[in-house]
């Protein structure tokens, strides 16, 4: 499992107040390093097996719940899981206000949970989306000479627009909003480590990557 698209799906909706993952982590410790650099509170559950599945449905769920009753600034709550056990919490966090955004493998998923979810990703599109589009760039450049590859800076740039693009469902986004999602990405991103005295400079030095036009009162980017 990408740990990370599952992270920066849901840095794009907005700043990540509370991130938790439940489960065993005796059995699961290959996850363990990629959700503590993710910032996610790794929540122990002791189960007599490897599965923990039904304590850790209804710890998630009363944990939702008791957080938006307490925390009257989280607006967004993704729930990561297939099954229709998450239902009833679907029904307690939309009649609160807040917005559900479920996450699940298609193979897997109760499409009666997925339809519950104001909004619901496959995962298998959240990994295979960007690698498609890095084929069909890469076969877009015929020049003789193999492209030099992208920096780690260039990258994040690309990651974020595609990441807000998906959120807003328009190509065209604004300056911006690219640098803030940048930075829920990584709040240590710094364009100076990377040789941009600021954002601005970043941004026209990766002119080949983007188009960028005027709007009413921005300036709007999305990619070539």
């Amino acid at each position: 499992m990408d740990v990370q698209a599952i992270v920066e799906l849901a840095a794009s909706f907005g700043p990540i107040a509370i991130n938790r993952a439940y489960c065993n982590w005796q059995y699961f410790g290959r996850y363990r390093d990629a959700l503590l650099q993710g910032a996610v509170e790794l929540i122990q559950l002791f189960s007599p097996g490897a599965s923990a599945k039904n304590g850790a449905d209804i710890k998630l769920c009363l944990d939702a719940v008791e957080d938006i009753s307490r925390f009257g600034h989280i607006g967004t709550v993704v729930i990561v899981g297939g099954d229709s056990d998450f239902m009833p919490v679907s029904q307690k966090i939309k009649a609160a206000g807040r917005t559900l955004i479920g996450v699940g493998a298609r193979k897997s998923t109760n499409r009666h949970w997925a339809k519950s979810c104001h909004e619901f990703r496959y995962y298998e599109n959240l990994v295979e989306a960007p690698a498609a589009a890095d084929l069909a760039q890469s076969n877009a450049q015929t020049s003789a000479a193999s492209p030099e590859p992208l920096s780690s800076a260039a990258e994040m740039f690309k990651r974020a627009i595609r990441l807000l693009t998906e959120t807003k469902g328009d190509y065209w986004v604004s300056e911006a909003s690219i640098w803030h999602m940048m930075k829920r990405l990584d709040p240590t991103f710094d364009t100076r480590d990377h040789g941009y005295a600021n954002f601005p400079v970043m941004l026209e030095s990766l002119d080949s990557l983007v188009e960028v036009r005027q709007g009413d009162s921005e300036l709007l980017v999305r990619l070539r």
